[in-house]
């Protein structure tokens, strides 16, 4: 085959494979969306780079994955290591360069550490969505995010480069599985310039620190969300399992301030 060799442990890849998926998914995500995009020159030429995004819609994934290849560097997701076991997905994958995460290890910091020698060895440039799902913010804010992306920066140095973008929600809203393709949307994205975590480098990698390192990231991400809906953002971060307790304990507090027999929700008379 031409190109590199192609190996799913590893993060070697196919340049064949990659030409292949360009000449497919470019005229393909254009078909969907239209792209307004700035800061693409935040985006080092070379280099191992994270590119951490909010997250809005599964429709986001194609629309950051475009604006990562017009700036010259192939988008690469972190999956989960199963995946690479299916018989065409895996080689597939493993032919693009996708890079495995290997979730079956007790400790979740050594997952980490060991995808992040992989970036660095790769020289790939990775898509990260630090809160690690499509938001559950009423107003579509970033929420509290998980600290991955900070351990994979510090753990070998690797820069990040915070993204922002708006409209993918309104092609594909979560929840909902058939797109909204007509008339076509406009997809909005800005990336700003790599996030300086020097700070934190020589400090011991503790939950306080992966936790004040991403806090800074996701506000650097969350500022260049503001502009784009030219809004001010709030003064916190969502927390979408916070709220869910609060829920929960809000509906036991209903049910035990209601007699038994009494509709919960029909308001007394």
């Amino acid at each position: 085959m031409a190109g590199k060799k192609a190996r799913t442990a590893d993060g070697t890849y196919s340049s064949a494979w990659r030409n292949v998926s360009k000449i497919i998914l470019r005229p393909g995500i254009r078909m969907m969306m239209r792209l307004d995009w700035n800061g693409q020159e935040h985006i080092p030429a070379t280099g191992p780079v994270l590119l951490a995004s909010n997250h809005l819609s599964y429709m986001d994934i194609f629309a950051v994955a475009l604006f990562a290849d017009g700036a010259g560097r192939y988008p690469v997701f972190l999956a989960k290591s199963s995946l690479f076991e299916i018989p065409v997905l895996g080689r597939v994958l493993g032919w693009l360069g996708q890079l495995p995460v290997y979730r079956g290890q007790a400790d979740a910091g050594l997952v980490l550490k060991q995808a992040a020698q992989l970036v660095a060895k790769t020289n790939s440039c990775v898509i990260f969505y630090p809160e690690s799902t499509v938001t559950r913010d009423p107003d579509k804010w970033p929420m509290v995010s998980k600290t991955g992306v900070a351990r994979l920066a510090l753990e070998s140095d690797v820069p990040v480069v915070p993204i922002a973008h708006w409209g993918a929600q309104k092609i594909l809203p979560y929840g909902t599985f058939v797109p909204k393709l007509l008339p076509r949307k406009t997809v909005r994205i800005v990336a700003g310039p790599p996030v300086d975590l020097s700070e934190f480098r020589d400090q011991p990698i503790t939950n306080a620190v992966l936790r004040a390192a991403t806090d800074k990231v996701m506000w650097a991400v969350t500022g260049l969300l503001a502009g784009l809906r030219d809004e001010e953002p709030p003064t916190e971060f969502y927390h979408w399992a916070a709220a869910r307790r609060q829920l929960r304990q809000d509906l036991r507090a209903l049910q035990e301030a209601t007699p038994a027999g009494d509709d919960p929700g029909t308001p007394s008379p």
